[in-house]
């Protein structure tokens, strides 16, 4: 069996820690420019440098994208920022377009370059191109079958490393290959601007009845045409394996330390479990499924790995999303008292029943005994964004745990779609 790695994506600097700690053997980040996620936090190459080092004295490798379809205008910036990355030493670089690695390959030749799932890398031949010019790593288009990754795998090198994604939000379009955000409103989706179309409510109009919205409707399911529900894949980990993919990757480079490490636990013990013994991966089962709804999610599929999707892989009556669980915040540091130092993610008062997330799978219930500002002074709430607060909690926390608490409104508005990387 080849060695499998778990993928995690990382919005920020606090993500990039939440992730590593919580079972990722790598994750991938995205600068402030060149990378498919304008709207994310995104890093600084201070930060980069910060996160690198972190995570490789934990063992944990980080790949930075770059996976933009440049114009012409982007191209001396992005030699300037290969030549950046190059002093920071990341474990590889993530590009799509021929051009950018092009680039890579001059300013940058030491660094391993992964080829993006925007290459709409879809058959064996595009494989062996890729390697043939020097990438270490492809990432199979979304739109392939668990058979013909397996093909693929046959047709390649032994070295040539197989990444796919296996969990998730999925795009209507084409490997994340999408135009509406531009043609509706000039935000490009190829250049990390997407305004997410796909997850808006559409309409017919016709052409002598201006101002008239005829719903589009099969039944009574409505009209959100585009909605695709999530992929997971967490129950199919032996076909990965034996379809010889090398890297498992969770997509959501805009979500929260919440859901990173809800999921990356999830997925780190259940590719341990099996790893160990696929009976006992078996006999987990529930737990992972348990575990996986305790993060935002728009209902479960399997995407095209076991077959071209139907009808049933869309969500036409909304476009929410199911949110189980409230982030609180995680743990910067214990102080002399023993109190919980965090910065608050949403709010909650002394008295709550909250759970606190380690990154062993434990969740242990704890009380909200004392709440203090960052002055000091006592209060019963944090009705504050961002707001330092410290905590003496019923049961001891120890530094990148996580809190959060279980939400009473399970469905909600629609976060921030992405595709692509």
């Amino acid at each position: 069996m080849r060695n499998v790695e778990l993928l995690v994506p990382s919005s920020s600097l606090e993500v990039l820690k939440t992730a590593v700690i919580f079972g990722a053997d790598a994750v991938y980040i995205g600068g402030e420019a060149y990378g498919l996620r304008a709207k994310a936090k995104n890093f600084t190459l201070e930060e980069m440098a910060e996160g690198i080092a972190f995570a490789h004295e934990r063992g944990v490798k980080v790949y930075i994208t770059a996976n933009i379809f440049a114009h012409n205008y982007d191209l001396d910036g992005a030699r300037k920022y290969f030549r950046e990355l190059k002093e920071i030493k990341p474990d590889a670089i993530l590009v799509a377009d021929p051009g950018m690695f092009t680039i890579a390959r001059e300013e940058c030749p030491e660094i391993p370059l992964h080829i993006s799932t925007q290459a709409n890398n879809t058959n064996y031949v595009t494989f062996n191109f890729w390697h043939d010019l020097g990438a270490t790593r492809v990432v199979t288009a979304r739109e392939l079958s668990l058979r013909e990754i397996k093909e693929i795998r046959e047709h390649i090198p032994e070295d040539m490393e197989i990444e796919s994604f296996v969990h998730g939000a999925m795009c209507i379009s084409y490997s994340g290959r999408c135009l509406l955000s531009n043609y509706f409103t000039g935000r490009d989706a190829n250049h990390g601007a997407c305004t997410h179309p796909c997850r808006w409510k559409y309409a017919v109009v016709e052409e002598k009845r201006p101002g008239e919205y005829l719903p589009i409707e099969e039944t009574d399911r409505g009209t959100y045409i585009f909605n695709s529900k999530d992929l997971n894949m967490v129950e199919h980990i032996p076909e990965l394996l034996d379809a010889g993919v090398d890297s498992l990757k969770i997509e959501g480079r805009m979500k929260t330390a919440l859901y990173v490490a809800t999921v990356a636990r999830t997925y780190r013990k259940a590719i341990d479990d099996y790893l160990e013994d696929p009976e006992k991966y078996k006999a987990n089962m529930e737990w992972y499924h348990s575990e996986i709804a305790k993060c935002t999610y728009r209902q479960f599929t399997t995407g095209f790995y076991f077959g071209k999707p139907d009808e049933n892989t869309q969500i036409y009556d909304a476009n929410t999303y199911v949110n189980n669980y409230i982030f609180l915040g995680s743990i910067d540091e214990i102080d002399d008292r023993g109190f919980a130092k965090i910065q608050q993610k949403n709010k909650f008062c002394v008295g709550d029943t909250i759970e606190i997330m380690k990154p062993n799978g434990d969740n242990v219930s704890a009380k909200v005994l004392n709440m203090y500002d960052e002055w000091g002074e006592k209060i019963s709430s944090c009705p504050h964004s961002k707001q330092t607060i410290y905590l003496e909690l019923s049961e001891k926390p120890e530094v990148y745990d996580l809190l959060r608490v279980a939400n009473s409104e399970a469905d909600t508005d629609a976060e921030a779609f992405t595709c692509g990387e």
